[in-house]
C-alpha cells in the first residue's frame, strides 16, 4: 500500500544544483509550507493538510536528506546547515510560484523554519514552530544527567563514520525508539505510516545525521551570528512545545521571545508527534497564527 495525502498531487522540484524534493500539494488560497520532523517524513502532516487544504494552498515537502527527497553527500558543512536546508524551501515555494508564504515546522523541521524567518524576512509571511528550541538556546538548556534524554544529539555530532555505522547496523531499533518514547498516544502513527518512517530513515543514516551534525557545528555559528547583530524574527511567530522547560529547568517562552517580539506561545498536552496525536489543535493555531 502506498501513502500519500488524499487529495494532493506529489511531485518532484529541484531546488539547488543536482538536488530535488519531494512535495505534495494541495487545496488553493494563501500558501502555507509544512515541514517535518524527525525520524519521519510529510506524511506526519496528513491530518493537518488535509484540513488547512480548504482554504489554503498547503505544500509538504520531504525535506533535503529524508524521505523521498534528494540526499546529496556530506561534502562539507554548509550541505545539511539549516541555511541551505531553508533555502530550499524558499526555491520550492518560489518554483511553485509562492514569492511569499507562511511556513510551520516540527521538530528538525522547525529550525529549518526558524533559520528561514530569520534569513527570509521579506518571504516568510508568518511562522510556527512545533516542539523545539532554536539550536543555541537548545545546546544551552542540556546539561547535567537531564541532558541524557537528548542522547541522540551527542551521538550524531560525533565526526563522520562512528554514528553513521552504529546507526546503519541497528537502524529500525534506532528509530522505533524514538517513535515509542516520544509519542503519549502510540495509535498516531499507525502501523502502515510507521513502516513508511522506518523505511525512508533506514535509507537515509548518513544524510540524517548530516543534518544533526550541522546542528551541532555550523548552525549554531549562524546562530550565534545573528545573536551578535540583534536579528529577530519580524513577522508573526506562534509555538507551541510540551512543558521541557519543566523538566530540563529553563523557560522556553522568555527563550523565544529572544527571538521573536510578535510571539503567541502556547504548553500542550500531547506527546511530541503532536500534529499527529492533536492534529485538531495544531490545525487551529496555524489558522489562528495566519489570521494575526
Amino acid at each position: 500500500m502506498t501513502y500519500v495525502i488524499p487529495g494532493f498531487e506529489y511531485q518532484r522540484v529541484e531546488v539547488a544544483d543536482g538536488v530535488e524534493l519531494n512535495v505534495a500539494v494541495g487545496g488553493s488560497g494563501s500558501p502555507v509550507v509544512l515541514l517535518h520532523g524527525f525520524p519521519e517524513t510529510h506524511l506526519m502532516w496528513r491530518h493537518v493538510a488535509e484540513d488547512l487544504a480548504a482554504d489554503h494552498t498547503v505544500i509538504c515537502p520531504d525535506l533535503r536528506g529524508y524521505g523521498d527527497s534528494d540526499k546529496p553527500a556530506e561534502t562539507g558543512p554548509d550541505v545539511y546547515s539549516k541555511r541551505t536546508m531553508a533555502a530550499d524551501i524558499v526555491a520550492l515555494a518560489k518554483a511553485l510560484g509562492h514569492e511569499r508564504f507562511a511556513l510551520a515546522g516540527h521538530d528538525r523541521g522547525a529550525l529549518v523554519a526558524f533559520r528561514a524567518g530569520l534569513d527570509h524576512p521579506d518571504t516568510i509571511t508568518h511562522l510556527a514552530c512545533l516542539d523545539v528550541l532554536p539550536t543555541l538556546d537548545m545546546w544551552d538548556a542540556l546539561h547535567g544527567v537531564q541532558a541524557a534524554v537528548g542522547f541522540h544529539l551527542y551521538l550524531m555530532a560525533q565526526p563522520p563514520g562512528l554514528a553513521e555505522e552504529m546507526i546503519q547496523n541497528s537502524s529500525d531499533t534506532f528509530f522505533s525508539y524514538f517513535l515509542d518514547i516520544w509519542a503519549n498516544d502510540p495509535e498516531a502513527v499507525p502501523p502502515g505510516v510507521r513502516q513508511v518512517y522506518l523505511d525512508a530513515c533506514r535509507a537515509a543514516v548518513p544524510s540524517i545525521v548530516a543534518d544533526y551534525r550541522a546542528s551541532a557545528g555550523i548552525d549554531i555559528e549562524h546562530d550565534k551570528a545573528d545573536r551578535a547583530d540583534g536579528r529577530m524574527l519580524a513577522m508573526p511567530v506562534s509555538v507551541l512545545q510540551q512543558d521541557w522547560g519543566a523538566a530540563l529547568g529553563y523557560e522556553a517562552a522568555a527563550l523565544w521571545g529572544a527571538w521573536a517580539p510578535d510571539l503567541n506561545h502556547s504548553t500542550v498536552s500531547c506527546g511530541h508527534f503532536m500534529a499527529e496525536e492533536d492534529p485538531d489543535t495544531i490545525a487551529k493555531a496555524l489558522r489562528d497564527l495566519l489570521a494575526r
